[in-house]
């Protein structure tokens, strides 16, 4: 059963699915392996709809979220398809099982002043705070996805013109950099950067081992500047990616535009940020008209 995991998996990567995807379609792959492990099941074959339901229930029990168990269950019937192209499963037990209706919560956004306050957290007489700044500042003023940002190479990068290029090549997009990010990011690469990088190393941000910095060091990051700031706003690697989409739609911007540079496919993703700015107005009217 390993062995078709790792094809599935093979399989995404070939298909340019993000690194973000792949590793998360195998994390949740390799657990319904080890519960079917765990139940004496070794062939895909064996599991039909009741054995399919009784694994939500499972995921359930272990106090997963609906919205991680339909991330769980989008994996695994993807994971089926491709059994199926391969002749190794007869059919999808997935298929028509239903989770728990996904509340949509509205995502964190921090104030102009919190914003203020974690930019200018870092210290720039540090190689390190260096760094740090150039990636706090390209995250607000583009709006990447915190896996987007580790991902860039120095050639994604146009400061002469003053933007970002991002995305695969299927869905690739360009998004115009203020000055400040602008500045940022050019004395990192003329600093921090030119100091650690390797010949070999395309990657634009890097950990001070010249290997491409990870997910898990930006987290340490972004939680030790919010700390440094002294911001009671939980902020996770994403807080940056939703303020900079509510401040635009608070200060005019379009939506269609808001769409195209955060990559969404769908507009109704891009909604949320509306509704945000819609329920920020509706609480300062009612604080502060004498009559609400």
């Amino acid at each position: 059963m390993s062995i078709l995991t790792s094809g599935f998996i093979k399989s995404l990567a070939e298909k340019g699915s993000s690194r973000n995807t792949v590793e998360s379609y195998e994390r949740d792959v390799n657990s319904f392996d080890n519960y079917c492990y765990t139940m004496g099941i070794f062939d895909y074959n064996k599991i039909n709809n009741t054995t399919a339901q009784l694994y939500i229930k499972h995921l359930y029990d272990a106090g997963m979220l609906p919205s991680t168990v339909k991330r769980h269950l989008s994996a695994i019937r993807s994971f089926y398809k491709y059994l199926i192209i391969n002749g190794q499963a007869n059919s999808n037990p997935f298929i028509g099982i239903e989770v728990q209706k996904v509340e949509r919560k509205m995502p964190q956004i921090l104030t102009s002043r919190e914003v203020e306050l974690l930019l200018d957290a870092p210290d720039l007489n540090e190689l390190k705070g260096i760094r740090d700044k150039a990636m706090l500042e390209l995250l607000y003023a583009s709006g990447l996805r915190v896996s987007e940002l580790i991902d860039l190479n120095l050639v994604n990068l146009n400061l002469e013109l003053g933007y970002v290029r991002c995305g695969d090549s299927d869905k690739e997009r360009i998004v115009p950099l203020y000055p400040m990010a602008i500045k940022a990011l050019n004395a990192y690469i003329e600093s921090t950067r030119k100091i650690y990088s390797r010949p070999d190393n395309n990657a634009l941000f890097i950990n001070f081992s010249g290997d491409r910095l990870t997910r898990q060091g930006f987290w340490k990051i972004i939680k030790q500047y919010q700390q440094i700031a002294g911001i009671t706003t939980d902020i996770t690697p994403q807080t940056l990616r939703h303020s900079f989409a509510a401040h635009l739609v608070e200060n005019g911007a379009d939506l269609h535009d808001v769409q195209q540079m955060l990559g969404h496919s769908d507009i109704a993703s891009t909604q949320i940020y509306a509704r945000f700015v819609k329920n920020k107005f509706k609480s300062v009217y009612n604080k502060y008209h004498p009559r609400a």
